[in-house]
């Protein structure tokens, strides 16, 4: 099975450049989970008959949003966090609220959960800093716990973080920066500590693998880019997981597609 990821920042900006036609085409995704998707499903002009979409949109037109394409159905499908978590963690601050926003996107298969999410971004002030890191890591990661318990999780998609050093290009020039905090960081960590596997390092441990750019100053033709998107997955399925890769030439958005193979 091949499951792939992307944050399109925008899906119908994607489809009007033919760039999702052409990926779907090219990689025939067996899964495909969906990030800043920006519109409803109505909203949008695509013919998939090989798929059956799911969709998890934002209160707020044409912002955020999540999407999962499959080649089979899903037994169910679960949008948002779980209220009774969504509450404990008070998931609300002056920007909105951010269980409103379509971030996340469980589907549940035969053999494992899959979850398509698109973490906040703690903002270039860091304003929503302490609501990423205290209440939105916290509740993410005890729901994908809760999950698990039914059977194994993989989650996937922009957790706007780079884990560590070798994660993005210019790791002492953006210690304070949003995306690489101290506390961001260590909300990977505790998904780590919680079992949780980055798969991608499975196989490959060396730096300049991105899946975000800026648009500024030609950094994707310079490669001066950060992974901030991932595929994580239980430690159950460690011996089924056969690769991971990162797909830097696949245009289209600011970010590319990660992907993984599963027995």
């Amino acid at each position: 099975m091949k499951l792939y990821s992307w944050n399109v920042n925008g899906i119908r900006a994607v489809i009007n450049k033919g760039a999702l036609q052409q990926f779907i085409t090219e990689h025939q995704p067996d899964i495909l989970c969906l990030q800043e998707t920006k519109a409803r499903q109505e909203q949008v002009e695509i013919d998939l008959p090989d798929y059956y979409e799911y969709w998890n949109s934002a209160t707020k037109g044409g912002y955020s949003g999540t999407a999962i394409f499959s080649k089979v159905p899903a037994l169910k499908t679960v949008a948002n966090i779980p209220a009774n978590i969504a509450e404990k963690y008070k998931l609300e601050d002056s920007y909105g609220d951010t269980n409103a926003e379509g971030r996340v996107l469980a589907a549940e298969f035969d053999d494992f959960w899959v979850v398509s999410v698109y973490t906040p971004n703690s903002k270039g002030k860091l304003e929503r800093l302490g609501l990423r890191t205290e209440q939105w890591d916290k509740a993410f990661l005890e729901y994908m716990k809760e999950l698990e318990q039914q059977k194994p999780v993989i989650f996937t998609g922009d957790l706007n973080v780079a884990h560590t050093e070798i994660d993005l290009a210019r790791p002492d020039d953006n210690h304070r920066a949003h995306g690489f905090t101290d506390e961001e960081r260590a909300g990977f960590d505790a998904i780590v500590a919680a079992g949780f596997l980055d798969t991608f390092r499975l196989f490959n441990k060396e730096s300049g693998n991105y899946t975000w750019w800026t648009a500024w100053a030609n950094a994707r033709a310079r490669n001066v880019g950060w992974r901030i998107d991932y595929v994580v997955a239980s430690k159950s399925l460690r011996e089924r997981i056969k690769s991971a890769a990162i797909h830097a030439s696949q245009m289209g958005s600011d970010h590319c597609p990660v992907s993984i193979e599963v027995a």
